[in-house]
């Protein structure tokens, strides 16, 4: 029942985002938008080497969007990039092929798990994940570039 993916924890994870707002001088930014559901995530990330060390967030989602938006924010500052890939791939795999929510730190993942019934939610649920990456993916490409390239 949609009743079950809107329990009493993703609506007081929705109603409590941490870090949200735009970073001044963040190391890249990324946007993930749902065009099925009209929901974005804009992030903003700042890294040391393979960890992250700031991050902020705006973002216009539905609750599901927001709940895990909220529990990305809880946890991300102090992650590392392979770890967050592999989170997102976790994610995926427990809403799209029946897989085990994370544990660990972002336990409070399992709370979207009854998503996976309703298809056309999981990228609204995703995009925190997906942009998360795509940030990681710009700031590890303009490590690889010569300094001067970076200019």
């Amino acid at each position: 029942m949609l009743n079950d993916i809107y329990n009493k924890r993703i609506i007081e994870l929705a109603g409590n985002i941490p870090r949200l707002g735009r970073l001044s001088d963040p190391d890249a930014s990324a946007t993930a938008h749902s065009k099925l559901c009209g929901s974005t995530v804009k992030v903003d990330l700042k890294m040391n080497g393979d960890t992250v060390t700031d991050f902020a967030h705006d973002v216009k989602a539905c609750a599901l969007g927001q709940a895990s938006s909220s529990i990305m924010a809880s946890h991300v500052v102090g992650s590392t990039a392979s770890e967050l890939r592999e989170l997102r791939e976790t994610v995926r795999k427990m809403l799209k092929e029946n897989g085990a929510p994370p544990e660990g730190k972002w336990e409070e993942i399992k709370f979207l798990e009854p998503v996976r019934d309703y298809k056309a939610r999981h990228a609204s649920t995703l995009l925190t994940f997906d942009a998360v990456v795509d940030a990681i993916g710009q700031i590890e490409a303009k490590a690889k570039q010569p300094a001067a390239a970076q200019g």
